[in-house]
């Protein structure tokens, strides 16, 4: 819960400097983004709540974003979707290890989630690859991700 937390404020934060460099599409990219972890992390907290554990916010510092360009931002945000993707696997084990399937099937949910969000990250890397690093490249990047947020 707490990854999701810090992944909102990540996100939070790379939404803030791509619009502070000029990358709008990329910026609410990223908004959205983190709007989407925040969800995951409620939708833990009421899962937590509705069968009668003591859900609390989880303690996080605000995450430091310092990125030098949009490729290190993407890099990063792959790199935590991994660290999450990692999380969430090993509470799933867990679940099934003490043969809790009602909670493994809830987590599954969070396994094909993050299975879609590692893909993302890579399709975006892979076009970097591709298109290069000019400013063109960057141009058709950062309206690629703008149009993703419909997807």
């Amino acid at each position: 819960m707490s990854l999701e937390q810090e992944a909102s404020l990540t996100y939070l934060g790379m939404a803030l400097w791509s619009d502070n460099n000029g990358l709008k599409g990329a910026g609410s990219f990223f908004y959205a983004q983190s709007d989407e972890e925040r969800l995951h992390m409620i939708k833990i907290l009421k899962y937590i709540t509705s069968h009668n554990g003591e859900a609390s916010l989880p303690k996080s510092d605000v995450p430091s974003i310092e990125f030098n360009s949009l490729k290190a931002a993407v890099e990063n945000s792959l790199e935590n979707e991994k660290k999450v993707t990692s999380s969430i696997q090993s509470i799933t084990t867990l679940a099934l290890q003490e043969e809790d399937y009602e909670s493994f099937n809830f987590l599954k949910w969070f396994v094909d989630e993050q299975a879609e969000e590692e893909e993302k990250f890579k399709s975006i890397l892979d076009k970097f690859e591709i298109l290069g690093k000019d400013g063109r490249a960057l141009y058709s990047i950062d309206k690629l991700m703008g149009r993703m947020i419909a997807d």
